[in-house]
């Protein structure tokens, strides 16, 4: 039998896969690039060689959902997000759909096809579908939690810039997802200089998805045996998948509810609490020490140099008026309460005033391709708002904290 002939009789000819069988289940486990047309079609004839009973994905529900459904973004509830405290995961998020726009623009392929594939093709065939990896906004809590402030700083940075950038992707960062996976790809940076980041987001997930593949023993045919299933992943996780799978003996649904939790904050704002003693003891000294005048003055340059600043960024952000007037009032509260972040106060002020539409959803990932783009969608301007804000804040709260402390010490 000739190679070509061998290639049509099995779809994974020359795709990197493996072969685990546990539990009465035969687990083809089929390694993807995200960016390779060969892969999408390999997905595509091995589902319709009928080989399979089942198909397990790297996907959440949530992913599977963006890619499936272009009107996604355009139904969310911004206001709900920023009342949550979810701005900074809506924004990487974007940061991610940025980055997949340019991948897709410059490659031709939309990143992640073959997994959109893997998912539809099987439904069409009425096979069940399982979605294998952890939710996103999971990953990207835990990631940022097992850095250090500076190291969250840099990621930040890092997404802040991979928003506004609109140059072509990298060859070494094409190759990394020809051989590897979307997220790594896009941290990859913070990923090769921190191991706490690598281990959540490729480590961790090797094994999440693991316990997943081996619940699906649970519901399968008693009949079934072996019971076939296509698991199809990003070529990064072949290695570690396969491992875990074969060798991993702790109950799956215990390891993965362990893999999902996420660190509460303390209960006590220890931060808060320094700063807010710091705050009212500077005030009190001044009142006590140099009477109504000196108290007075240190109050005023407090809120001065916080609450200005505060409203410069939201004014700079193309704020409305009243955003700006929310910022200037609540930055100088900000260190004394979460709740009462001028980033978070404006930013809804702004959505609540000027309510983005559905035209301004369905061009956000166009617009956020350009810095222009950025001021005239609605969306984008309340996360600039967010983002400008609490970094004038910030500024004017080590301004005002100085400035006190050499009157303190003066």
């Amino acid at each position: 039998m000739t190679e070509s002939s061998t290639a049509v009789a099995d779809p994974l000819h020359g795709q990197p896969h493996e072969i685990v069988e546990r539990d009465g289940i035969r687990y083809t486990l089929l390694g993807t690039a995200h960016v390779s047309r060969a892969s999408v079609d390999a997905v595509r004839a091995a589902i319709a060689s009928g080989d399979y009973d089942s198909v397990a994905v790297e996907l959440d529900a949530g992913r599977l959902q963006s890619l499936t459904d272009p009107d996604t973004l355009s139904r969310l509830d911004l206001v709900k997000v920023i009342r949550e405290g979810k701005t900074h995961l809506f924004a990487a998020n974007l940061a991610l759909a940025a980055y997949q726009r340019r991948l897709a623009e410059q490659l031709g392929v939309e990143p992640g096809e073959e997994l959109k594939a893997s998912a539809l093709d099987a439904q069409a065939r009425g096979l069940p579908v399982h979605l294998i990896d952890r939710e996103v906004g999971l990953t990207f809590k835990r990631a940022l939690q097992s850095l250090g402030w500076w190291q969250r700083t840099k990621v930040g940075a890092g997404i802040l810039a991979s928003m506004f950038g609109d140059e072509e992707v990298g060859d070494d960062e094409i190759e990394k997802l020809k051989q590897g996976d979307m997220m790594e790809a896009s941290f990859g940076e913070f990923a090769a200089e921190s191991p706490q980041l690598y281990q959540t987001i490729i480590a961790e997930r090797d094994q999440y998805m693991a316990a997943a593949l081996r619940q699906v023993a649970l519901r399968k045919p008693a009949s079934a045996s072996p019971y076939r299933v296509l698991a199809v992943v990003g070529a990064g996780h072949l290695p570690g998948l396969t491992r875990h799978l074969r060798e991993d003996l702790a109950d799956p649904a215990e390891l993965r509810s362990a893999l999902e939790v996420v660190k509460p904050k303390s209960r006590v704002p220890w931060m808060e609490l320094v700063i807010g003693v710091f705050l009212v003891g500077g005030f009190a000294w001044g009142f006590w020490q140099g009477g109504v005048d000196v108290g007075s003055d240190l109050l005023l340059q407090w809120v001065l140099a916080t609450g200005v600043l505060g409203a410069i960024g939201c004014a700079i952000a193309g704020g409305h008026p009243l955003s700006i007037l929310a910022a200037f009032i609540s930055s100088p509260l900000t260190p004394l309460h979460p709740a009462l972040a001028s980033g978070t106060v404006s930013a809804f002020v702004e959505a609540t005033l000027r309510k983005p539409t559905y035209a301004d959803f369905m061009a956000l990932r166009d617009d956020v391709q350009t810095l222009r783009g950025w001021w005239k969608n609605r969306v984008a301007r309340v996360l600039l708002n967010f983002f400008l804000t609490s970094l004038g804040t910030a500024i004017g709260v080590w301004t005002g904290g100085l400035r006190m402390l050499g009157k303190l010490v003066g």
